[in-house]
C-alpha cells in the first residue's frame, strides 16, 4: 500500500481590510430621526458594534457617541446609572446635527460582563462604590478598550469627530488608536437623585468631566 502522504494546507493571509467588515446594513426609523443601522464585526466575538449613522459622516466632522450596552438602564430603564439618558440625549442630537454616529458595544458594566455587573450591584447593596465594587471582584475600575470603536470609525471613513463624552480616557484611547477628537461634547441629560452617586463616583474617582451635580 501507498504511504499516506500528509498534506499541509496553507491558510491564505488575512486581507488587511478583513480584521474588521460590515456584516449587515438597514434602514432604522426611530423616534428620535431616520438612521442607518450597520451591524461591524471584527475577528472574535467581543469585536463587535452596533453603528447607528445619520447623514454624510465622510464629509466634516460627525458628532459621536459610543455607548456601552447597559440592560439594566438602556432596556430596564434603571435609575442606580445615567447610562439610558446618555443614549436617549446622544440618539437625539446625533438626529439633529448634519452627520453623526452612535456605536453601541457589547460592553457591559464597563466590560466586566452582565453577570458580574449583578455581582457588583450586590457588593453595591451592602455599601461599596461601584470601583471598590469592580475591584473587590477583581476588575478595574474600568475595563474598556476602544481600539476596535477606533477601528470601526475608519472603516466608516472618519478620523475626526466631535465626541459626546464625559470621560476622558475615551478621548485618550481614540487619539492614540488616530481618531482625531477635535471637540469633546459634554453628555450631561438629566438624571435623577438615586444616580447622583454613582455620578459624583465617576466624578471623584474617575476622572470624569461632571462639574455640578
Amino acid at each position: 500500500m501507498p504511504n499516506k502522504i500528509r498534506r499541509k494546507i496553507r491558510k491564505r493571509p488575512r486581507k488587511p481590510n478583513a480584521r474588521i467588515r460590515i456584516v449587515a446594513r438597514a434602514k432604522l426609523p426611530t423616534r428620535f430621526g431616520p438612521f442607518e443601522i450597520l451591524g461591524i464585526e471584527g475577528r472574535s466575538a467581543s469585536e463587535s458594534a452596533v453603528a447607528l449613522v445619520h447623514g454624510r459622516v465622510r464629509s466634516g466632522k460627525p458628532l459621536v457617541r459610543i455607548h456601552s450596552q447597559c440592560l439594566t438602564g438602556d432596556v430596564l430603564a434603571s435609575e442606580r446609572c445615567d447610562c439610558r439618558a446618555q443614549l436617549e440625549l446622544s440618539l437625539r442630537r446625533i438626529a439633529a446635527s448634519p452627520a453623526g454616529i452612535l456605536l453601541y458595544l457589547p460592553q457591559e458594566g464597563r466590560g466586566i460582563g452582565l453577570m458580574n455587573k449583578l455581582r457588583a450591584y450586590e457588593l453595591q447593596d451592602s455599601g461599596m462604590d461601584t470601583v471598590q465594587a469592580n475591584e473587590e471582584l477583581g476588575f478595574a475600575a474600568d475595563s474598556r478598550d476602544y481600539a476596535f470603536s477606533a477601528a470601526a470609525l475608519k472603516l466608516l471613513g472618519v478620523r475626526s469627530v466631535r465626541l459626546l463624552s464625559n470621560n476622558p480616557d475615551k478621548v485618550q484611547q481614540l487619539e492614540n488608536a488616530g481618531i482625531r477628537v477635535v471637540e469633546r461634547v459634554p453628555c450631561r441629560p438629566r438624571t435623577s437623585l438615586v444616580s447622583r452617586t454613582y455620578m459624583e463616583t465617576k466624578r471623584t474617582k474617575m476622572g470624569h468631566l461632571l462639574d455640578s451635580l
